[in-house]
């Protein structure tokens, strides 16, 4: 009954308002609400502002990073976006989340681009992280449908680290060793209201993969303990009053222990009932085969979205009376890929082997789509 339900709402998602009829033929009308992530690869203006890290995406640096290239990294990000409206979301996502930013510039550069300015996107109050690299996470929103309320930045600790080795088997402890001259990004979580509902939005990208996967595991492990603790600390605060959506750049796939246990992020969604449970709806979209960045042949599906439970209690009914998980999707639109060559399908990047291509991203972007009765 419930696949039924929720096939006969995908079916009527033609208009920006939907209209469906329940058992009684009382029409009953919706509206639905994207949340977006996109890595952004390396949106760095052409300043050196911080030396050695800085000066690669500089005019005297080896990428040459002039300010021709730069306006046209806006032009094609701005392009991105603007493709990712659909029917019911013709202002695109409500909420952007996006990495690999170097500042608050890019990004106000990014939302005044001809291509998406009609939405009128607003950068939520932003924060420097630490990263040696000099990139960060932000937020990007549309006003008419999200309402920034609060902003807070969660730094990886050595709190986290603990915890993450009191999980650990004893055999690998001394891996999740803290080390104060470690630097990665910040975690960011929003707190605003989207479509009425109080909506916390988390982004984060985790350190990468540098040393292999198993090597720097714990580091991601102890990232995705920083992110419980968040959860936890939310759901303590408003109950299960609240959304908690949770997106990044995590070098990890769904079933790799730092989503999987540390953040517990659940594969099927007849498991996520509370507020402090996490759904991951990417973990099938990989298993379909389908990825948002490669590497040798393999598909990897690293920029996650992840809901909790807030948004799962009314999926199995006709009645949507606060924000209902929909549908997600990986947007691997066919323009964002390589056409040809070794790399064909893969996402066309901004340079590869050192050679400028004026591409978009080394990552595809992903969304979920929420559906709530409309008023």
């Amino acid at each position: 009954m419930k696949k039924l339900l929720i096939a006969a709402l995908l079916a009527t998602l033609i208009m920006p308002v939907i209209n469906a009829q329940d058992n009684g033929q009382q029409t009953k009308r919706y509206k639905v609400y994207g949340v977006m992530f996109y890595n952004l690869e390396n949106l760095f203006d052409t300043i050196n502002a911080n030396g050695t890290y800085d000066l690669e995406f500089s005019p005297k640096g080896a990428r040459q990073w002039d300010g021709r290239k730069y306006w046209s990294k806006i032009n094609r990000m701005a392009y991105a976006i603007s493709q990712m409206k659909t029917d019911n979301t013709p202002n695109g996502p409500a909420i952007i989340g996006v990495s690999e930013i170097e500042n608050v510039t890019v990004l106000q550069d990014l939302v005044r681009d001809p291509q998406i300015r009609n939405w009128h996107l607003q950068v939520a109050p932003y924060h420097d992280s630490p990263d040696r690299r000099g990139v960060d996470v932000g937020v990007l929103y549309n006003p008419r449908f999200f309402r920034v309320l609060n902003v807070t930045n969660q730094r990886l600790s050595e709190e986290d680290f603990a915890r993450a080795r009191e999980a650990a088997d004893d055999e690998r402890k001394m891996d999740y060793e803290w080390n104060e001259n470690f630097r990665t990004r910040d975690q960011m979580c929003v707190v605003g209201l989207l479509a009425g509902d109080t909506v916390a939005v988390i982004v984060n990208h985790w350190p990468s993969r540098l040393g292999g996967q198993e090597a720097s595991s714990p580091k991601r492990e102890a990232a995705g303990m920083m992110c419980r603790r968040t959860i936890d600390s939310l759901v303590n605060v408003h109950g299960d009053n609240i959304g908690i959506i949770f997106m990044g750049d995590l070098n990890d796939d769904p079933m790799d222990k730092a989503c999987a246990e540390a953040v517990g992020g659940k594969r099927d969604i007849d498991e996520v009932d509370e507020a402090d449970e996490m759904f991951n709806p990417f973990w099938n979209v990989l298993a379909k085969g389908v990825g948002t960045l490669a590497y040798r042949g393999q598909w990897n599906l690293f920029d996650q979205i992840m809901c909790n439970g807030f948004f799962t209690k009314y999926r199995s009914s006709k009645d949507k009376p606060q924000l209902t998980y929909l549908r997600c999707e990986a947007l691997n639109r066919d323009f964002l890929k390589t056409q040809e060559g070794d790399r064909k399908g893969y996402p066309l990047r901004t340079y590869s082997g050192g050679v400028f291509l004026n591409g978009y991203s080394d990552h595809f972007p992903t969304e979920i789509f929420l559906v709530k009765e409309a008023e």
